[in-house]
């Protein structure tokens, strides 16, 4: 059976938001989409890019994996990391995007799940083999401290870092950076406070967007 709160969201959807914005949707349906940002996020139920940036329909292009991981460009490659690519691929050659933000977040399941040396869900592992990505990542990082969710929060930081490196492998990308019409940006949003930190590309350091003063 379909799921309730699908169905009753939905009837939600069709009496209030689709009525005001349907105007909107009827252009996107004639025209096609043209959004400017690309979001590059995590998978996690909690970090909606839509619902953190107030987003009406058209407006971002949205590709989510575990752990918010942008592999690096090997076309030659026979991984099964091509899903991220492909729309990677679609969004910075085909809609022209003026922006990539990298969504990284607090307490994010894959990235604890690699530093626990968690055991597999399945004898497959997707998750594992997925994650592995990050091997160097964490071996850069070297020995942590005593304090593991500092650890952790550390390790997820990096992990910002390490797919905005791998962005610029992509020779678009890189070409259109280099000549100025494409930006990328890291950032990390605070699940339990609401905060969304940016990073510094001169510095690498994450700083609040807003002054809330609150902590991550």
């Amino acid at each position: 059976m379909f799921p309730k709160r699908l169905s009753e969201g939905y009837q939600s959807f069709l009496e209030g938001r689709f009525p005001s914005e349907r105007s909107r949707y009827e252009k996107l349906a004639e025209s096609g989409q043209s959004p400017e940002i690309l979001i590059i996020g995590c998978c996690d139920s909690r970090v909606s890019p839509e619902v953190i940036f107030d987003a009406g329909p058209g407006e971002m292009f949205v590709v989510r994996n575990v752990a918010n991981l942008v592999p690096p460009c090997d076309p030659d490659s026979e991984s099964s990391y091509h899903g991220t690519s492909a729309a990677i691929e679609f969004a910075v050659n085909a809609l022209n995007v003026k922006h990539i933000v990298v969504l990284g977040h607090a307490s994010c399941g894959g990235i604890r799940a690699f530093y626990d040396d968690a055991k597999p869900l399945t004898k497959i592992d997707f998750i594992g083999k997925w994650m592995s990505q990050i091997a160097p990542v964490a071996e850069r990082l070297g020995p942590g401290t005593g304090d593991r969710n500092a650890n952790i929060k550390r390790l997820e930081l990096a992990v910002i870092e390490h797919s905005l490196q791998n962005l610029m492998t992509f020779p678009a990308i890189r070409r259109r950076v280099e000549k100025g019409e494409l930006e990328l940006h890291g950032t990390y949003f605070g699940v339990a406070t609401g905060v969304l930190f940016l990073r510094d590309p001169k510095t690498g350091e994450f700083h609040p967007c807003l002054e809330t003063g609150a902590p991550a």
